[in-house]
């Protein structure tokens, strides 16, 4: 009784802000940042106009929400318009991803979802899953709310694996390689070039981070440490074999599009892609899903938490900041989730999402579904992607310096040697320049 009337109480206090703060009671307005495109944009304009015309209008809310291209030049335009001062064009809520954290995180005009906690103490937190909100805290403190969740999984062209003689998708470096073995000429078993969030994926399945500071999760990271525990020149070592042995193209463009093409049989990519990849094979051969290939046997299962989440901006009025946070809560609902995912392969983000009838029956028709959320289980807690302050500089040296360790033959530990020094010096320039 005690917790219902706490939460009843919580729920008028917020409702009588949002409508109160202002004398003539005018309609607010909020501006959403997005960068969602096609069918995962249609669904969250659907959103917003559902919300308008339902809660927003018993609160006079209205959302415009506005497409900002890519998720990398969203942050590219945040970062500007902070290094600018000029906050009067921030929106009011942005989707953001791990390239635009740190910026928003070091920003100084934050609303986070704790600061909006401490106000609505009647929102349960819990019934969004633990791992999403993970991806989106910093320093415990959690500055976003998780709504397109993901998580990297490996696709593969069951047809071709059968007709190759294997039975199971291989889970390690080597299985892939045992696949590629047996191919028929012009076809490749996997093609990919190591970027930060695979990177991450495989150093963090050795029980280990790519950089100091929990990946750049518990304080700003300032060094790697991948390099001297040893994993980077292992993962480095590994993946050369792979390479030499023909098992992997190092190509990093065009890679559906081959995949559905049917030259290459693996594809690592976003849960987001599932149902696109559905509809695009349209029965032409059977579309797999498997867990994330591992480096070797002895590495366990797992991938980070990949996607972005909404974030809210302290524009100084605290109605405008409650308003928000009526979106982002609905957002999070258990039917928008499950919609959500059923449409675009996102997975839920809150846990009832998954009895919601809807997602239920997708769910027994697309099996395929069920990997993202099984792979999610089985990773380990503290396993999380990179954030740094040159998220896309970073991203860049590592994918330039694994193709020169290849194109030039090179030794892993020579490689893992200058590629710790490159990015060692992109996070030193970025202290520098932002003391």
């Amino acid at each position: 009784m005690k917790k219902t009337f706490a939460i009843i109480i919580s729920a008028v206090i917020i409702i009588t802000s949002i409508t109160g703060c202002n004398s003539n009671n005018d309609a607010k307005t909020l501006v959403l940042w997005h960068s969602m495109a096609d069918e995962a944009g249609l669904q969250l304009e659907a959103f917003v106009d559902e919300f308008n015309s339902g809660r927003g209008k018993e609160l006079g809310i209205t959302v415009e929400a506005i497409f900002q291209g890519a998720a990398a030049d969203a942050s590219t335009k945040l970062r500007t318009i902070l290094q600018n001062g000029q906050y009067a064009e921030l929106p009011d809520i942005m989707q953001i991803d791990a390239t635009g954290i740190v910026d928003y995180q070091s920003s100084g005009l934050a609303f986070s979802v704790d600061d909006a906690l401490a106000l609505d103490t009647g929102y349960e937190i819990s019934q969004l899953l633990e791992a999403p909100l993970k991806a989106w805290s910093f320093d415990g403190v959690q500055l976003g709310m998780p709504f397109n969740s993901s998580t990297t999984v490996m696709y593969y062209n069951k047809s071709i694996l059968d007709a190759a003689g294997f039975s199971d998708p291989p889970d390690t470096f080597a299985g892939i390689t045992a696949v590629s073995e047996r191919l028929g000429q012009g076809i490749a078993a996997y093609a990919h070039i190591p970027d930060t969030p695979s990177l991450a994926n495989w150093i963090g399945q050795l029980g280990g981070d790519v950089v100091n500071n929990g990946n750049g999760r518990d304080s700003m990271a300032t060094r790697l440490v991948c390099d001297e525990e040893g994993t980077l020149e292992l993962f480095l070592h590994e993946w050369k074999r792979m390479h030499d042995a023909g098992a992997v193209l190092n190509q990093s463009s065009s890679l559906t599009e081959m995949f559905l093409a049917e030259q290459i049989v693996f594809l690592t990519a976003s849960t987001s892609r599932m149902m696109s990849l559905l509809a695009q094979i349209d029965g032409r051969f059977e579309l797999g899903c498997a867990y994330f290939p591992r480096i070797h046997e002895g590495a366990s299962f797992g991938a980070t938490i990949s996607g972005s989440a909404m974030f809210m901006f302290d524009k100084g009025s605290s109605d405008m900041k409650l308003a928000a946070w009526e979106l982002l809560k609905y957002l999070a609902s258990p039917e928008v989730q499950a919609r959500f995912s059923v449409a675009t392969g996102y997975f839920p983000v809150n846990k009832a999402a998954y009895d919601v009838e809807v997602y239920r029956e997708y769910a027994q028709r697309y099996p395929q579904l069920g990997v993202a959320t099984a792979q999610v289980e089985m990773t380990r807690p503290d396993m999380a992607g990179v954030m740094v302050g040159p998220s896309r500089d970073f991203y860049l040296e590592i994918q330039n310096r694994v193709s020169d360790m290849l194109l030039t033959g090179a030794d892993p530990a020579a490689a893992a040697q200058t590629m710790a020094g490159a990015l060692n010096s992109l996070l030193e320039q970025y202290a520098i320049a932002n003391p």
